[in-house]
């Protein structure tokens, strides 16, 4: 039986919702539009990559998940949107930094196994993941956007996914390089909604729902982790048909794995305890 929507989500690593609102224009300019929708969104705690990555899949906090560091590494053993969808019928796909890879398929990474695969009866479905390695304040290690977006269309082609996620840590390196309030990062955004706005049409004339967000925000110092405005929130931006709460409601991080699920008319696992947005 074939899943009640396709949907897409695109994780920005590291954007504080001023940056998003301030700086993604073609984002900003679609939601002027009536063609998409914003709300803020409030990460969970801490406000670390890996642990939130975890709670945005499980829909579980990180004292629950185990997920408590980006040291931290494991095989989650709640339930998550990937093995969800794959139990329901859907296929998957992921392009994104190899930590979803060890968090939601297996662990530990093994490069030459999990830089790219395609397993049916996997979790995800459709792999293609980068893993960063050498990364540091010197040397990025970080892809081109294009390249991951472009992967992501492919997957979407040819292999008609119902559900996959794009990851990019190039803004939440370039934070922790330069900080939030400088020409560098400024430019950095505006290059991001460029390359963006090249791949969102095509695939919503595709039929996929998308969703833009990030995993956590960043202050002008780089930082995030910790319990500041500028470190969980970030903006969520929706482009489909689903009915959102108000426009001025604060998104919970622990509501978007069940929210998805809903739209694409998969059961909602016990586990995942927040109420859905849509």
């Amino acid at each position: 039986m074939p899943l009640s929507s396709k949907l897409l989500l695109i994780i920005i690593d590291g954007v504080p919702e001023r940056n998003f609102r301030r700086y993604f224009g073609n984002l900003e300019g679609w939601v002027k539009n009536g063609d998409a929708r914003v709300w803020k969104l409030r990460s969970t705690l801490p406000s670390i990559s890996g642990p939130c990555y975890a709670s945005i899949h499980t829909g579980v906090p990180p004292q629950e998940h185990g997920i408590l560091s980006n040291e931290a590494r494991f095989r989650v053993s709640q339930p998550d949107l990937f093995s969800e969808i794959s139990k329901a019928g859907g296929k998957t796909g992921a392009v994104t930094h190899s930590y979803w890879s060890e968090f939601f398929n297996r662990y530990p990474f093994d490069f030459v196994r999990d830089l790219e695969y395609d397993e049916p009866d996997s979790p995800i479905t459709h792999g293609r993941f980068h893993t960063m390695t050498g990364y540091g304040r010197d040397n990025q290690m970080t892809p081109s956007d294009v390249d991951l977006f472009a992967t992501l269309t492919m997957l979407t082609e040819r292999f008609g996914i119902d559900y996959g996620i794009l990851h990019t840590c190039t803004l939440d390196s370039m934070g922790h390089r330069f900080g939030h309030d400088c020409v560098e990062m400024d430019n950095a955004c505006l290059h991001m909604d460029g390359m963006l706005a090249a791949f969102l049409p095509r695939w919503l004339k595709n039929g996929y729902e998308v969703i833009v967000t990030a995993d956590h925000g960043q202050t002008d110092r780089g930082t995030h982790g910790g319990h500041e405005d500028l470190q969980q929130d970030t903006a969520f931006y929706y482009f489909g048909p689903a009915k959102g709460p108000k426009p001025d409601a604060l998104l919970d991080q622990l509501a978007l794995a069940p929210s998805i699920l809903k739209r694409l008319g998969v059961k909602i696992p016990a586990t995942m305890k927040a109420k859905p947005f849509f």
